[in-house]
């Protein structure tokens, strides 16, 4: 009993600062009383068609994305950052965007095919990192009962739409700048580690 009290209380206190993380970064992409006025950040950035241009008023240029990954049918994963926290975890951020005229079932292939990760479901469990100048491959952490610490039970989603999603690794190496992020079904892109 101890055993999964302690696995859900470390799975709340990590969905607990992932969601702090996002709230914040979320604050800080539409916060500074921009050209919108009362139109401010987190909830149009994923509800509306128009949140695709919105982070653009987070600091002009600088809003553009890490690096985008091409997927199947129009799927567009753009990687928005790549964090260290003082746990020796890496958390990359993206946006999950459907840019076809069509819904499009999010590919199964993306949780990968390690039986303890396909057994939770839909996931970005098959996420790798590649350091290339360590030599090493980083795969998405897992919680005690082996659910991958990621964005979990994405279904479909709809022409236009765009879906905050995460993916959290061990840290590479401090020295380590730069690592590419690799996801089954879609292109490899490199994304540079902030923190």
């Amino acid at each position: 009993m101890g055993i999964r009290f302690t696995a859900k209380a470390r799975r709340g206190m990590v969905a607990l600062a992932i969601t702090a993380g996002l709230a914040l970064g979320a604050a800080g992409c539409g916060g500074g009383g921009g050209d919108d006025g009362g139109k401010k950040p987190g909830a149009s950035a994923s509800a509306s068609p128009s949140g695709g241009s919105q982070p653009s008023a987070q600091e002009g240029q600088s809003a553009a994305p890490l690096a985008e990954l091409n997927g199947p049918s129009g799927l567009i994963l753009q990687v928005t950052s790549a964090v260290r926290d003082s746990g020796g975890f890496l958390t990359v951020n993206a946006n999950l965007k459907n840019d076809g005229s069509q819904s499009v079932v999010v590919p199964v292939a993306l949780r990968g095919d390690e039986t303890e990760i396909v057994q939770h479901g839909t996931s970005f469990g098959g996420a790798t990192l590649v350091d290339s100048k360590g030599k090493k491959r980083y795969y998405v952490l897992r919680d005690t009962d082996g659910r991958p610490l990621t964005t979990t039970d994405l279904s479909s989603i709809d022409a236009g739409q765009i879906i905050p999603v995460f993916m959290q690794f061990p840290a590479p190496p401090a020295d380590t700048t730069e690592v590419t992020l690799q996801l089954p079904t879609f292109s490899s892109g490199t994304i540079k580690i902030s923190g």
